[in-house]
């Protein structure tokens, strides 16, 4: 059967199994193909859905996508189609299906180690203010206006992207903001989608459970500004960089794309921090259109980085400097992104979703440098674990950093999976030293209990920090998932609920 014959007859799409070991270790689910469905063998990197043909073919299906025919059973009636590479053959007829929506929204993918969520909806903010209806697509979810889908991965497969292009496209869109992960780069999620703006936030240590050195890492993120860029079918892409960063200045950009810069040093889109509380920021920024002082809701340095480059997004976009201005002033914050809890007691406890040591130390340094500018002498009270089933080289690294850069430190669990919780935290504890037990570090494995410690210990001047789990609803123990959410219980314990 030829692919458009096959096409043709598409009711629905499963993949075979998912390639991501980021979702999840079990084994593939048979009970999720149905009737009529055409199944694609993905190979991933713990399953081979070629493996589960056998089973698949007596659901009764319409056809399936393979590399072989090997493990097709011979009484299978339906259509098969022969491809070099069903991923690949995957993004092609996703986007088909759904009616190629990318081509009709401007298109943004925002990679980095940290920043992605902040900066991108930062993006939709300008956005929005501009006029033209932005849906985003990313860690916490995917959503345009008011109308929320759950996210399970940073960036979806291409089935559920492409479904989810189409979907605001109904509903009015004239651009999307994706977070484009390194996972997502590497095993080609993003393929074929036109790029109108991407943007490097910064590298730092994390994943390398997945690419094992940071060249790979590096390798992967450098991708969307080469290929990904070169393909885009749109005539001029803007590539905007961080060259704050050391791996920012690394970062090649196809001839296919205009390189954009920002940063704290020369650069096209240039910042200076002018004054910094928990409450705000204000910073002078120097443009190609003009400069202005730029007042944002948010505290910390980083938060200046990320409105910057929504700017810069803003401007490549068409917005005059100050439209994307009125844009960011307006933004209130993404949530667990240094997100402030309301409370009677006016307490400065805050949850942050740094999970790798460098977002820790950034995080921590914000509020010690506010602390420094104001010359307040409150306490700096850190409550982290590390996830299971994880990057373990991390954990010792996170404490050090919550040593250095706290007073008093909580270590709890996070995510623990299918890990021993006591174990992750005796890899943390590796990176302390013991004569600190019980005087600046504590160990609660609870991490309800954890929170409720450190805010009783907390004075009245004194910050909070709950890191690690940010805008998750969620606990995962062993292979099940508990409701639990930082800002929520942090909340309740506050106002005494």
């Amino acid at each position: 059967m030829k692919l458009a014959q096959l096409f043709s007859v598409y009711k629905n799409f499963k993949m075979g199994t998912e390639p991501m070991r980021e979702v999840t270790g079990l084994s593939f689910d048979s009970r999720k193909v149905q009737s009529g469905d055409v199944y694609f063998a993905l190979r991933g990197l713990t399953h081979d859905s070629h493996d589960y043909l056998g089973e698949v073919c007596t659901k009764n299906i319409t056809g399936v996508v393979v590399e072989n025919t090997a493990k097709i059973p011979a009484t299978f009636n339906g259509g098969i189609l022969v491809v070099p590479n069903t991923k690949e053959a995957m993004l092609r007829l996703a986007g088909r299906y759904y009616g190629n929506p990318a081509q009709n929204l401007y298109c943004v993918g925002v990679t980095g180690t940290n920043g992605k969520t902040s900066t991108a909806y930062m993006i939709e903010s300008i956005l929005n203010n501009f006029g033209m209806p932005t849906g985003v697509m990313g860690t916490i979810n995917h959503h345009i206006g008011n109308k929320v889908w759950e996210s399970e991965l940073t960036t979806p497969d291409a089935i559920t992207l492409q479904k989810r292009l189409r979907d605001f496209l109904a509903l009015g869109a004239k651009a999307v903001v994706f977070e484009v992960s390194s996972h997502a780069i590497d095993q080609d999620r993003v393929n074929g989608i036109p790029f109108n703006c991407v943007v490097f936030t910064n590298l730092t240590r994390d994943h390398l459970d997945y690419h094992k050195t940071m060249q790979n890492y590096f390798t992967a993120k450098q991708k969307l500004f080469t290929e990904l860029v070169s393909e885009s079918r749109n005539e001029r892409v803007s590539a905007i960089i961080n060259v704050s960063d050391e791996w920012g200045q690394k970062i090649e950009v196809s001839s296919h794309a205009r390189r954009i810069t920002y940063g704290e040093v020369k650069s096209d889109f240039q910042f200076q921090v002018i004054e910094s509380n928990f409450s705000g920021t204000r910073f002078h920024l120097q443009t190609p259109s003009g400069q202005s002082d730029v007042s944002i809701k948010l505290p910390g340095r980083h938060n200046v980085y990320n409105s910057v480059a929504a700017i810069a997004v803003g401007c490549s976009a068409g917005a005059s400097l100050e439209k994307c201005i009125e844009g960011i002033e307006s933004f209130t914050g993404v949530p667990g992104r240094l997100e402030r809890v309301p409370n009677k007691k006016d307490l400065n406890v805050f949850v942050d979703y740094a999970h790798s040591d460098d977002a820790l130390r950034a995080v921590l340094t914000i509020l010690n440098e506010i602390r420094r500018v104001k010359k307040t002498k409150n306490r700096i009270i850190t409550v982290f674990g590390c996830g299971g089933d994880r990057d373990k080289g991390k954990r010792p690294l996170m404490a050090k950093v919550a040593m250095a850069h706290s007073d008093i430190v909580f270590i709890t669990s996070d995510n623990p999976r299918t890990e021993d919780p006591m174990t992750i935290i005796q890899d943390i504890l590796s990176g302390v030293d013991k004569d600190l037990m019980k005087v600046k570090i504590f160990v609660e494995v609870d991490r309800k209990e954890a929170i409720r410690k450190a805010i009783e210990e907390a004075g009245p001047i004194d910050v909070v920090l709950i890191a690690g789990k940010g805008h998750e609803e969620y606990q995962i123990v062993g292979e099940k998932k508990y409701a639990f959410n930082d800002v929520q219980i942090a909340g309740k314990i506050l106002n005494g609920l």
